[in-house]
């Protein structure tokens, strides 16, 4: 069973930078993707970011030029820069294991981002 330990949520100020870091463990398997989405207050969860081993990399329009996700091995990370209020909710990493010719997600427990003067 792999398990997806999160980290790096907080509280920042408009403008401000934060980290998410994502360690799967439990694993050998090749990961295929990784992904982080959230889930802002009375909102659905949202895919923010996603990044495949074969290179395709996709964001949610509203943080384009703002967020970066990476990854290597079976570490994410998101850097989210220029943050605003509409970013806070709690953020969940994602990856996508290969059993053979299929997938497994996997997710976090979650990590509070909270933008607030």
């Amino acid at each position: 069973q792999v398990q997806l330990v999160e980290s790096g949520g907080g509280s920042v100020q408009p403008g401000g930078s934060l980290t998410l870091s994502c360690a799967a463990a439990g694993s050998t398997f090749r990961s295929y993707s990784w992904a982080w989405y959230r889930q802002r207050p009375g909102k659905e969860r949202e895919l923010v970011a996603r990044a495949t081993r074969v290179g395709y990399v996709e964001y949610l329009d509203d943080v384009k030029g703002r967020f970066t996700i990476s990854f290597g091995g079976d570490k994410s990370s998101l850097q989210m820069n220029s943050l605003k209020f509409e970013d806070s909710g709690v953020y969940y990493c994602n990856v996508a294991k290969e059993f053979g010719t299929s997938l497994s997600d996997f997710w976090g427990q979650g990590t509070q981002v909270t933008v607030s003067a």
